[in-house]
């Protein structure tokens, strides 16, 4: 075990029963984190629409206060109870209740159950890692579910919506190192070379695929990642090709989902719920060992900004306003490398 640091920096929010919402750098103790085998050492974190709303009077997603907030982190294991992580062990963690019901990624220190931690992929940096991140796991995952699905290179264009983003930009960079066709729905046009170079070769506006339409439409898109959620699966639904997916994941346009049953039962179309938060830990460690592997992401480090927990806040409230370009990495140790 290696000796604990007395106080450690974190990124708290924190809502008393009688009191007002507040956030903000504090300084904790080790006996303020969680029971768990592994004590962290964190290095690395990165910024998702999870974190945004955490940091939100009325996000919604802290179950706990005071919170911890990060739902993914990278570092060093400091102190063990499982001989299967090493003191000294490279980690990576992410889901479950990390960031929303108990301590996450932006503290300096964090404490997990052993059996949530992931070995730190041969060929990946801690900073690599949460480059990748919760949003790039989820993009892995969907990529993974739609090819299981059937999905192959060479079978028409894939369409990704909230394109800019950071679950839909990592998609577009698996879909085109894996030799998909990619087309790209976005509202931001100035993304629009960023996400060519990532390997889009076609491109939807936020209208064309926010407007109202038949129940049905010309069948375009051999499969789909749709991050946006209310705006945009309607869309998708009604113009997948037939006994296409679309691997759905995001909500940021809203929990609501106006379509009718016609993609189904005449299209055979399937609709794939991406729940990375509970993936169990068997498939986790699996698919974050892929994504140092056959699902890196091309340009890993294209459109990251990097962030510290001083400098946190302007891209929490980014992330939850709808204007994520790319990814935030969080350097939370000030000599992480």
């Amino acid at each position: 075990m290696t000796d604990l640091p007395a106080s450690f920096r974190a990124y708290v929010v924190d809502k008393p029963p009688d009191g007002a919402f507040s956030r903000g750098l504090r300084d904790l103790t080790p006996a303020d984190l969680p029971p768990g085998e592994l004590t962290i050492r964190v290095g690395w974190s990165s910024v998702n629409f999870k974190d945004g709303l955490a940091a939100r009077a009325d996000g919604k997603v802290a179950r706990v206060y005071p919170l911890v907030a990060g739902i993914d982190l990278a570092g060093e294991v400091v102190a063990s109870e499982d001989d299967a992580f090493p003191v000294g062990s490279k980690v990576v963690a992410n889901g479950y209740d990390i960031g929303t019901a108990r301590h996450g990624g932006f503290g300096e220190l964090a404490r997990i159950p052993s059996d949530w931690a992931v070995p730190l992929p041969r060929g990946l940096t801690a900073r690599d890692a949460m480059a990748i991140g919760t949003a790039g796991f989820t993009a892995a995952m969907s990529v993974d579910a739609l090819e299981r699905f059937g999905l192959s290179p060479g079978d028409g264009p894939v369409l990704v919506t909230g394109a800019a983003g950071g679950v839909g930009s990592t998609a577009i960079a698996i879909l085109a190192a894996r030799g998909h066709e990619v087309w790209a729905a976005t509202g931001k046009p100035d993304e629009i070379d960023r996400l060519r170079d990532l390997g889009a070769t076609g491109f939807l506006t936020r209208d064309e695929v926010c407007a109202p339409g038949r129940p049905l439409e010309s069948a375009r898109w051999a499969g789909a990642v749709d991050t946006v959620g209310s705006a945009t699966l309607p869309y998708v639904l009604r113009t997948l090709r037939l006994g296409a997916a679309v691997a759905s994941s995001g909500n940021a346009s809203g929990a609501e989902l106006h379509t009718t049953v016609f993609p189904f039962i005449l299209r055979g179309v399937a609709l794939l719920g991406m729940d990375s938060a509970n993936l169990p830990i068997g498939p986790r460690r699996s698919l974050w060992a892929r994504l140092a592997d056959d699902l890196l992401p091309r340009g890993i480090d294209d459109g990251i900004t990097e962030v510290d927990l001083e400098t946190l806040e302007p891209a929490l409230d980014a992330i939850a306003d709808g204007q994520a370009r790319g990814r935030w990495v969080v350097r939370v140790a000030r000599d992480a490398t």
